[in-house]
């Protein structure tokens, strides 16, 4: 019987494979990871029984966050491109997070300085709003959310004034995922009917990871 050749292999190639895979391993576990959603691990398919998690604020909400929203004339500014970025930052007592925008708008930049409180067992968001272009707002959540980790946040404001003209926002916020929000807005000028304010989208800015918009 004729035995087949046993192929050798250079210890040099080896060592040599493995000097170029151990950086690679290497650098896969030092790049930063996109932040996961709200979606238990239970071993199982989901069933219509589950509980829905609690929103976690500090896994979604807090960091640098880039914007931008395209918007119609109103009371609160002419219409166009607004963009900009918001921090959210944890306050020093512990009891109320901060947030700072700072945008440039069809009429020029502009700031909105916020204090937050999150209600976690309440299921409620408290804002409150201090606006550069002269005007404050107080709006008032609440946060649904599903098994899949999708989280939405209804605010509405009480009527409040901008030059002279009273105003009412109802806005939603839907928290795709930690990374990737959409806000919808509607505006009622004079106590009349609500109506389209525009889309915003926010993206959560993560240093070294790309992230795809």
């Amino acid at each position: 019987m004729q035995r087949r050749p046993v192929r050798r292999v250079s210890l040099g190639l080896v060592m040599t494979a493995v000097g170029l895979l151990a950086p690679a391993a290497a650098l896969a576990q030092l790049q930063p990871q996109r932040p996961q959603g709200q979606i238990p691990d239970r071993g199982r398919p989901t069933e219509s029984s589950d509980e829905t998690p609690i929103f976690d604020y500090d896994a979604y909400v807090p960091g640098i966050w880039e914007f931008e929203w395209r918007v119609p004339e109103s009371p609160l500014g002419s219409g166009g491109l607004i963009e900009g970025t918001e921090v959210y930052s944890d306050s020093a007592d512990g009891r109320y997070d901060t947030s700072r925008i700072d945008a440039r708008g069809p009429d020029g930049p502009f700031t909105t300085e916020s204090r937050i409180v999150y209600l976690a067992d309440q299921k409620v968001f408290v804002r409150y709003d201090t606006d550069s272009r002269g005007f404050d707002v107080f709006r008032v959540g609440r946060v649904g959310g599903d098994l899949g980790g999708f989280y939405t946040i209804h605010y509405e404001t009480p009527p409040f004034e901008v030059h002279g003209q009273q105003v009412q926002l109802r806005m939603t916020t839907r928290l795709v995922s930690p990374v990737h929000d959409r806000v919808e807005a509607r505006i009622s000028i004079d106590g009349g009917p609500f109506t389209n304010v525009g889309n915003a989208w926010w993206t959560k800015h993560l240093p070294g990871v790309t992230t795809p918009q």
